[in-house]
């Protein structure tokens, strides 16, 4: 059977899953994503409810979902505005991020700057797992990552000082961001609440913590729930570069699959909700070629062949009950018991046809097959 697309379906889907594909990549960068995916969740409840004509269900969700998505519209305006944003800057050229050997020096001179300094400071290079749910707080910055703009952060004089740097590549993502204090008393010993909340934060998740002690003028790194002191600024060098091609790594393996899982994602969900909403609900006609199935042959004969041998079935339906038709649920079948008085041309009408719940046959064409027999001996018989 043919796909019951027509030409305005296939575009509708294209335009449909084209636009789940930039949602579904947006939410994967997005800070709100679990948030938004709970009320994504509610969403398609709703619509399943209402397709399947659960009343009270879609009664009780229908109120709930207009609230959600006015809160969400609200709570999420950030996140918003960012998708907004990428949709604008679809065809600009992208900027070329710094290689891993320039984050690195950089973040060297800036940690020997403070030691110099005596100023405290606690930079936190994410892994592969979120931080949004273990942290607290934060101003957004997504600004581009250098020394001038690392030291103005971490100035005594500059409000949230105390709090810690989130990088995302080479971009300062979040400061004064709060993290979960470590009890971990014997690694941390003396040390303030800097170690205790790089500690915490490395012993939640798989980031990388550096810590700039203005009391000891020391650098510490936390990272897998180990606090190491270094006993210069520079050894923190090999420590980042390692990490940045561990996670390097597992990210490229995690962006080839997201390549093929977020497409094939978006697919998925455009074409379930063609099912479920209009077009996948309207009622349509569509043919079917089905093969002419002999029953009731008297004994001693034998089928030489059906002429012809399929007919074509014209179902009025739903387009998804039309096309979720599985093989072997629609047949059209004849009784030929009357060969035996010599009959051979039988007629075909939609009474003949058997067909699965949700459609209903229309028409059968032609409406009249001849069968072919050879009769088989006497003594056989």
């Amino acid at each position: 059977m043919p796909l019951p697309f027509g030409l305005a379906d296939v575009l509708d889907l294209l335009v449909v899953w084209g636009l789940i594909w930039l949602a579904i990549s947006w939410l994967h960068g997005s800070r709100a994503r679990l948030a938004l995916i709970g009320l994504g969740a509610l969403l398609a409840t709703y619509l399943v409810a209402r397709q399947l004509g659960m009343t009270v269900t879609t009664l009780i969700l229908q109120g709930f979902v207009t609230v959600s998505v006015l809160i969400g519209v609200i709570v999420f305006q950030e996140d918003l505005r960012s998708l907004f944003e990428r949709i604008a800057a679809l065809g600009l050229r992208q900027r070329t991020p710094a290689t891993g050997q320039d984050l690195v020096d950089r973040l060297v001179r800036t940690l020997a700057q403070l030691v110099r300094d005596r100023h405290g400071a606690l930079i936190v290079l994410p892994g592969r797992q979120p931080l949004e749910r273990i942290t607290e707080g934060g101003i957004p910055l997504d600004a581009r990552l250098s020394e001038p703009l690392l030291l103005s952060l971490f100035d005594p004089h500059s409000p949230g000082h105390d709090g810690a740097l989130i990088l995302q590549g080479d971009r300062a993502e979040r400061f004064a961001v709060h993290l979960p204090l470590s009890s971990d008393h014997d690694q941390l010993a003396s040390r303030g609440t800097r170690h205790a909340a790089a500690l915490g934060l490395a012993e939640r998740s798989d980031a990388l913590c550096v810590v700039v002690s203005e009391e000891r003028g020391e650098v510490s790194i936390a990272r897998d729930g180990v606090l190491q002191t270094l006993a210069a600024p520079g050894e923190a060098a090999p420590l980042i570069r390692a990490f940045l091609t561990e996670s390097g790594s597992a990210a490229a393996q995690e962006g080839a699959s997201v390549r093929w899982r977020q497409p094939a994602l978006a697919g998925a969900i455009a074409l379930t909700l063609w099912l479920l909403a209009v077009p996948g609900s309207s009622p349509v006609e569509a043919a079917r070629d089905v093969a002419v199935e002999v029953r009731g042959l008297p004994a001693g004969y034998r089928i030489e062949s059906v002429e012809p041998p399929q007919v074509r079935v014209t179902l009025e339906g739903h387009r998804r009950d039309l096309y979720l038709i599985e093989d072997g649920a629609l047949r059209v079948a004849i009784d030929v018991i009357l060969v035996d008085l010599g009959r051979r041309t039988f007629p075909v009408g939609i009474e003949n046809v058997e067909y699965p719940p949700g459609v209903t046959p229309v028409s059968v064409e032609p409406d009249r097959v001849k069968i072919s027999v050879q009769q088989a001996p006497a003594a056989s018989r």
